[in-house]
């Protein structure tokens, strides 16, 4: 949104495109503001934001196949511009905390500063992808001088947070107390996972997901290196978010089942049931412990 925006300033024609969908409370307002059925004209052009490939856009693959790509990205991976121009534009940084950061930068290497509106944009994409800075380590100075310039265009950090962490719905608690209360660890503790069952996933909807705050409540527990969440998304297939607190590569064991991500914060999604699922999970965290201990 941010970048479109950029781009109407000087005088292109932009359309926003997402298959969705768009679930999550702070996201639901912007869903009018995007097509998932865009038909393209002479001389389109896609940039795909936070995806390494055309497959990774979903439903709207089909319908930008033979338009020039270009791809603005922070995920470590090889898969840019597959079965595309081997010209096209790569703007890619895996050391970046989020592709709003690299949108701040292109913003600035055009000679502009963000709007109000767009700093706020970029800032909330910063704090998602960052958990709120959670996730900053001691290289991250770059981090907090991105955000400290865009709270001077305009950005309001308690807004940003609120619009993160409130307006969450009784459902969602309650879900989570089920699937924390069958959480299990494994490999000494190192290892803590949990599932929810395709009967909850209809009953509190998908509205009731709050994987972060799971997640932040798991890595709390000492000893912990690593967790993994399956849902039960429909009958025939799981969707798998992990995260990681350190050394152990959760993105490389995702792209092990078609997935992807950071090295600290990964999903896929992957037919199958639960049952089915976890224990190929576990198979593949066991050797991630073995070699590191090795």
């Amino acid at each position: 949104m941010a970048l479109a925006s950029v781009l109407r300033r000087i005088g292109k024609e932009v359309l926003l495109c997402s298959s969705g969908p768009f679930k999550r409370v702070e996201i639901k307002a912007y869903e009018d503001l995007f097509t998932a059925a865009p038909v393209a004209k002479e001389g389109d052009r896609v940039i795909i934001l936070d995806c390494s490939s055309p497959e990774r856009t979903g439903d709207l693959e089909p319908l930008i196949q033979g338009l020039p790509w270009a791809f603005i990205d922070h995920h470590d991976t090889s898969e840019y511009a597959q079965g595309a121009d081997p010209e096209a534009p790569i703007l890619v940084d895996p050391k970046a905390p989020s592709t709003t950061f690299l949108i701040v930068k292109l913003i600035e290497a055009l000679g502009l500063e963000p709007t109000r509106e767009e700093a706020e944009l970029l800032f909330f994409g910063l704090c998602t992808d960052t958990g709120y800075f959670r996730h900053v380590d001691s290289g991250g100075a770059e981090t907090f001088e991105t955000a400290a310039r865009l709270i001077r265009f305009g950005a309001n950090p308690k807004a940003a947070y609120e619009a993160m962490r409130g307006g969450k719905s009784l459902d969602s608690r309650i879900l989570m107390g089920h699937v924390l209360i069958r959480a299990e660890s494994l490999f000494e503790g190192k290892l803590i996972y949990s599932w929810e069952e395709y009967e909850e996933t209809s009953r509190f909807g998908r509205e009731g997901h709050d994987s972060d705050s799971l997640y932040q409540l798991f890595q709390s527990i000492g000893g912990v290196e690593a967790i993994f969440i399956v849902r039960q998304e429909s009958p025939g297939y799981c969707v798998v978010g992990f995260r990681s607190r350190d050394w152990v590569d959760v993105g490389s064991i995702a792209k092990v089942f078609g997935g992807g991500g950071h090295k600290n914060a990964a999903g896929l999604k992957i037919a199958g049931t639960i049952n089915t699922v976890k224990p190929l999970l576990i198979a593949e965290f066991e050797k991630a412990f073995k070699n590191h201990s090795a």
